[in-house]
């Protein structure tokens, strides 16, 4: 009996972990409108998706104590921000749960000059993704707020996918 129990349990579990891999923690899908945003930038610029709108945006969520997140910084600065921010384009930093003073050290030790906000209770964070997932995601959304590339981790092929993707959203 209890081998039969270890067995369903085992069963149970792998079935949780390829649906996570699937959805790669993530409760939304490409295609779908992204969630309601309603969050200030430090800089204390208010942002809804209404005034999103007309923008392709990068929703960049992250934490100082994320070494991906960390490896993955210096390339969005580079590569996305300085490329697209005289564009239809903002790359917002959205730090998970942490208090201004240690995101504002975290700013300054990753040299990043895109725009940041901090989800204190981890809501916005949430509406994307399924309880428990990990940070290093970049959510990109088109002109009209919808959902047009998800990452997860940093991987640098999928990294130059996300900005062939942001170029594509410019054109249009």
């Amino acid at each position: 009996m209890k081998k039969i129990i270890l067995i369903a349990f085992l069963i149970f579990i792998s079935i949780g972990y390829s649906q996570e891999d699937a959805n790669r923690g993530y409760s939304v899908k490409v295609g779908e409108q992204c969630p309601n945003l309603n969050f200030s930038l430090l800089d204390r610029t208010k942002h809804t998706n209404k005034s999103l709108k007309g923008k392709v945006i990068v929703l960049q969520f992250t934490a100082s104590w994320c070494s991906v997140c960390r490896k993955e910084m210096p390339h969005l600065e580079s590569d996305v921000w300085q490329q697209f921010k005289n564009e239809d384009f903002i790359l917002i930093g959205i730090d998970l749960k942490e208090n201004l003073e240690k995101v504002k050290r975290f700013i300054s030790q990753m040299k990043v000059t895109y725009p940041f906000a901090i989800d204190y209770d981890g809501s916005l964070f949430e509406s994307f993704t399924l309880p428990n997932a990990g940070v290093t995601r970049n959510i990109v959304l088109d002109k009209n707020g919808k959902i047009v590339f998800l990452s997860r981790l940093y991987k640098e092929k999928e990294f130059n996918k996300m900005i062939q993707t942001i170029k594509t959203e410019l054109k249009k």
